[in-house]
């Protein structure tokens, strides 16, 4: 998706959950959904605005497209996996993400970043692709020049709890393996994925 600029914690109250791939801040002070009128909203959500909300929970926490997310839900339906299952298996082996899950990152957005501009190789390949997917057995490592980072000192020393069994981190070295493939329960934030699908079912 094109770059959002626009304040993120308050993306995080419209939908009531935190969302770790966004900000590394939470809505433990105001979990209400923003707006003047938000304190006192007590109406029940539409089946549409559920199956919407955990749709955009996808979009928002790993930075998709409503295009790109079309196009990995068309991927999962074709796949003999469980289009659930599948869907969250293809996100979560997007590049930017797993350098996040790793800790070398604080949000996806700076994940982003720091493949855009170059700084990781794949397999010892230089990759500068955010959206390149990972599969058993990559190793993902800084360039030379780039594993003093001070970024990605910061990111480590703050490391929260969102590594996944799936990446064995070296975090001396500053390298990850991938050792196995995430599964339906990999996103790191409470989601309905058959939502997901069901609000797909109708456009794809």
């Amino acid at each position: 998706m094109s770059r959002y600029l626009g304040p993120r914690v308050k993306k995080m109250r419209a939908l009531g959950v935190v969302l770790p791939g966004l900000s590394t801040k939470n809505i433990e002070r105001r979990p209400q959904p923003p707006g003047q009128h938000g304190p006192n909203r007590r109406r029940k959500p539409s089946d549409y605005a559920l199956r919407l909300n955990e749709k955009q929970k996808i979009r928002w926490n790993y930075g998709l497209s409503e295009k790109q997310l079309k196009r990995l839900m068309r991927e999962s339906l074709a796949s003999r996996v469980a289009t659930g299952q599948k869907l969250i298996e293809l996100i979560e082996r997007r590049l930017d993400n797993v350098v996040f899950r790793a800790g070398l990152a604080p949000t996806i957005p700076a994940a982003r970043q720091l493949v855009n501009h170059g700084h990781l190789k794949v397999n010892g390949r230089r990759v500068d692709i955010a959206s390149f997917r990972v599969r058993q057995g990559d190793k993902i490592e800084f360039r030379k020049r780039s594993q003093t980072l001070k970024s990605v000192t910061e990111a480590l020393q703050a490391q929260g709890p969102f590594r996944p069994d799936w990446l064995k981190v070296d975090d001396v070295k500053r390298c990850v393996e991938v050792t196995g493939l995430p599964d339906g329960n990999a996103a790191p934030f409470p989601l309905e994925i058959q939502l997901v699908v069901e609000f797909y079912s109708r456009s794809l």
